[in-house]
């Protein structure tokens, strides 16, 4: 699991996803790692990963440092990008290899930010469900795992399908933290007036830069709220908030 420092956002737009799958690819076929699930988060990443020819670690770092760098450059900032370390466990057994894709899969349910597994675009999901998918068709290992269910394909997707949407309470990677649910609109512009007090919303772009920043900052502090939604709030650009 990837989180993003100080748990900012990773991931703001479509582009920004296509572009860490695609990187994630490409070290795939350089180290000839399996890859069997992930999900794509605003501010994390889960990965189930197979070691290839190298150190898992060595690929992460790879996969790291290609990200970060489209990143800064896009954005046109500096320094850190993901929170230390990536953090990571062995998975040792088959049912908790099954246990673990489930749990990466209900993720975005589990967040309330989809209503079913297959409804999230940036999972390995579609990819189990033979559904279009917005990936290569070689980034994901899914015959492994589908076999485990069936040597009918079918049959296979149609048990895989029913187990990955069992209700349950999978815990993973010793990570016990709920997920909090993105603010609307509305409910973002809420906590925001709990920031400014006495100073309208519409008022913050035309704030002294030092007093806006700050602004800016307290904003990206507060749990529920995204960048992206925060800019579209406050009226400036999004380049303006990553920066703040």
């Amino acid at each position: 699991m990837l989180r993003g420092a100080n748990k900012q956002e990773i991931f703001h737009d479509d582009e920004d996803c296509m572009t860490f799958l695609e990187t994630v690819e490409k070290y795939k076929i350089k180290s000839e790692m399996d890859v069997f699930a992930w999900c794509l988060m605003n501010n994390h990443v889960h990965l189930l990963l197979k070691e290839g020819n190298e150190d898992i670690s060595t690929t992460m770092k790879r996969i790291g440092v290609s990200f970060v760098w489209y990143y800064n450059l896009k954005y046109k900032t500096t320094g850190h990008l993901f929170q230390d370390r990536f953090k990571s466990e062995n998975v040792e057994t088959y049912m908790y290899l099954l246990r673990v894709i489930r749990y990466i899969h209900q993720n975005p349910v589990k967040a309330g930010i989809a209503k079913t597994v297959d409804e999230w675009r940036w999972s390995s999901c579609s990819g189990y469900y033979g559904q279009k998918v917005s990936f290569s068709r070689f980034m994901l290992d899914e015959d492994v795992i589908l076999r485990m269910f069936s040597d009918d394909v079918a049959v296979a997707k149609m048990k895989f399908k029913e187990f990955n949407e069992k209700t349950n309470d999978d815990e993973c990677l010793d990570d016990r933290s709920t997920e909090r649910k993105r603010f609307t609109d509305e409910e973002a512009r809420m906590e925001i007036k709990k920031i400014l007090g006495e100073v309208e919303i519409a008022q913050v772009k035309s704030l002294p830069k030092l007093k806006r920043d700050i602004v800016l900052r307290e904003t990206k502090e507060v749990e529920g709220i995204s960048q992206r939604q925060a800019a579209r709030i406050f009226g400036v650009s999004p380049n303006l908030v990553f920066r703040a």
